[in-house]
């Protein structure tokens, strides 16, 4: 049916029922019936539209926009929840989940019956001496079972000549007492003595010499665990010849050992499930996520480039599917010295407003906010909890289906799992380096950092007492199994790089250069881009 015809059509049925409508209500009313194909399923929506109005309380029998776009919006809203409800169906709201830190599941290891179970006690935020414990001992069998399962350096099944050669068995560190010739031991760096390293393991420690050590890509500081091949010299020091992290797993391998169990938080899926939503998600192809992160909302240069982003996804033929802003929000910190979080809360108003005024993105897109290192919270701990309620109240009244989560925290896209970490953690890795890093593979900073927290399977694995972490909720932290994409926001240069197959990229700083990302999640697509100076 043409739109002239349609207009008509619209015109008549409501006449009939004793309206007259206005052009811009009728535009309203086309919106939604244009949604359906064939003409019986037009019909029904104008009736369902003019036995609604009946519900309405009409100042007079001339609709205008505002009547009819509210009636409108409330069929359209009924319409998602029977889509949820129905059998098979996957909509806009189920195919984008966004988890929280704080709620993802919490799994332990069990070296001697070698399965995951779930952790079924209370997760208090101020844990007891052991949970720190806790902490490295759930890190190093994280890495160890994963290990085990790597044909390198798995122990032969036969102890043949021939297993000897392609194998390289990892030895107790226990075990090095006596011991002259070469090993292989995994463990975790520590500074026990001022000026010394360690290497722990569940066993026992033993100092290293790191001087002449051959090491892989990675930045490798204290709290990292590593696989190392060296001999006891006689002063009881262990010589390294060889230095690495352990080596990496591929997903499908590591969700097979899982036993169907959910370490991301997104919900436990069948196979039949998966292979449907990974098909839903390769026609997703106008689905895409803009990603900004240090949006300045008290900076009216950034403020000013905001505007401009938004203008130009506003008038885009399909505007995006979620936007997602990553802190800080404020160009100066919000500690114990920052005296004026009213003014933050205002500001975060005056964003809620910008972006009203943009109608398609207001009513298509969804907004995630995430925090960064400096913004307002409890403490500077990780992982952080979702922006205060008051600062972000202002917003929600013009926004209220924007979403404000925790820092890092997971989305799951359809089958496909994506994380965001919002941290200064580029300069934080380069300054807790113990060796400088190799240059064999690569000179680039970002790819260290990238090969680091895969295979530490860590977002964060710095020493506490650079960046403190509840001892409870370390795991939140974890990247195992490993995921599809990683965003790391970071005020370093903006940069994306697949290593292993994972999407990693840093969007940069928006304030400072004015860059930000497109991901297209269907084709895992990243494309830098950064506002003409």
């Amino acid at each position: 049916m043409s739109a002239v015809a349609m207009r008509k059509k619209v015109q008549r049925k409501f006449k009939m029922r004793g309206y007259a409508v206005k052009v811009d209500a009728v535009d309203a009313i086309i919106s939604f019936a244009s949604q359906f194909s064939n003409d019986e399923d037009q019909d029904e929506a104008l009736n369902l539209v003019l036995d609604q109005l009946e519900h309405e309380s009409l100042k007079s029998s001339i609709i205008d926009k505002e009547p009819a776009q509210r009636v409108v919006n409330l069929l359209m809203e009924a319409m998602a929840v029977a889509e949820d409800e129905s059998p098979g169906a996957v909509s806009q709201s189920t195919a984008l989940r966004v988890i929280d830190a704080f709620v993802i599941p919490k799994f332990n290891y069990n070296p001697i019956k070698k399965i995951f179970y779930a952790h079924l006690g209370p997760l208090p935020i101020h844990g007891e001496a052991s949970a720190k414990t806790a902490l490295y001992r759930d890190r190093f069998l994280l890495l160890s079972q994963r290990l085990s399962r790597d044909e390198y350096f798995s122990r032969p099944a036969f102890d043949t000549e021939m297993a000897h050669l392609g194998s390289c068995e990892i030895s107790p560190i226990q075990s090095l007492v006596g011991q002259t010739r070469r090993r292989w031991v995994m463990g975790i760096i520590s500074q026990l003595e001022d000026g010394h390293f360690f290497l722990e393991d569940l066993t026992a420690s033993v100092e290293i010499d790191l001087a002449d050590a051959k090491i892989t890509t990675g930045f490798f500081s204290e709290n990292t665990i590593v696989v190392a091949e060296g001999e006891m010299l006689l002063e009881g020091v262990f010589k390294v010849f060889t230095c690495g992290f352990p080596p990496l797993e591929d997903r499908d391998k590591s969700i097979k050992a899982l036993s169907g169990q959910d370490f991301f938080g997104g919900g436990i899926l069948t196979k039949e499930e998966t292979l449907r939503l990974a098909e839903l998600e390769k026609r997703a192809v106008n689905d895409m996520f803009v990603i900004l992160s240090d949006i300045w909302l008290d900076n009216e240069e950034a403020m000013r480039k905001l505007e401009i982003v938004l203008n130009g996804f506003e008038n885009e033929k399909v505007v995006p599917t979620l936007f997602v802003f990553m802190g800080n929000f404020s160009s100066h910190p919000c500690n114990l010295s920052f005296h004026s979080y009213s003014s933050i809360r205002s500001h975060f108003g005056k964003l809620g407003q910008m972006i009203a005024t943009h109608t398609r993105l207001k009513e298509q897109s969804r907004f995630l906010f995430i925090p960064g290192p400096d913004d307002a919270g409890p403490a500077a701990v990780l992982p952080r909890c979702a922006l205060p309620r008051y600062v972000t109240e202002e917003f929600q009244q013009h926004i209220p289906n924007a979403i404000f989560s925790s820092n890092p925290c997971r989305i799951k896209f359809y089958s496909q799992e994506i994380v965001f970490f919002r941290q200064d953690l580029l300069y934080r890795m380069r300054r807790s380096c113990l060796i400088p890093p190799s240059t064999e593979e690569t000179n680039d900073p970002f790819e260290h950092l990238v090969a680091t927290i895969t295979h530490q399977s860590h977002l964060c694995p710095l020493p506490l007492m650079v960046q403190p972490i509840i001892w409870n909720y370390d795991h939140c932290l974890h990247l195992y199994p490993t995921p599809h994409t990683i965003v790391l926001g970071d005020r370093s240069e903006q940069k994306a790089f697949t290593y292993t197959g994972i999407t990693c990229f840093n969007p940069g700083s928006f304030s400072n250069d004015g860059t930000f990302v497109a991901y297209r999640p269907c084709t895992r697509e990243v494309e830098l881009s950064a506002l003409p100076e």
